[in-house]
């Protein structure tokens, strides 16, 4: 049986690309000053606009507003004619600190034994011909 596979590929500049380097950034920062941080971080944008959300916990107080602005600023949105730029995008916040129960799960005593085992690439696609309504290769 013969099938379609495709994938997304964005370009530089694309929301998805903006929102990954502002999380990657948040990430750094909070690692650059506590190696212990545990974050999870999702960054939303789209014009005038950006969403970050998610769960850290961390010793260190990072400015969540400096970091995505410079991060914009960096990418190269610095004018108010791209509808999106640093200087006057909205950025709201989300972030809470990470619950106990998640904590329990992803902290370990050996530090090679860290993580959640939560990450991975799923490929497949929604059909009501299964029980569980997925069809995956």
């Amino acid at each position: 049986m013969a099938y379609l596979f495709s994938s997304e590929s964005v370009s530089e500049g694309h929301p998805d690309k903006v929102s990954d380097q502002i999380s990657d950034a948040l990430v750094d920062q909070f690692l650059a000053y506590d190696d212990e941080a545990h974050c999870a971080i999702e960054t939303f944008v789209t014009t005038g606009q950006v969403v970050i959300m998610g769960e850290v916990r961390s010793e260190s107080y990072i400015d969540l507003q400096t970091i995505a602005r410079s991060t914009i600023n960096r990418i190269g949105y610095t004018k108010s004619e791209y509808q999106f730029d640093g200087n006057s995008c909205g950025v709201l916040t989300a972030i809470h600190e990470q619950s106990d129960d998640i904590n329990r799960g992803v902290s370990r005593e050996e530090a090679e034994e860290q993580g959640a085992g939560d990450q991975g690439m799923m490929f497949g696609y929604a059909t009501n011909e299964t029980e569980n309504y997925m069809h995956c290769r």
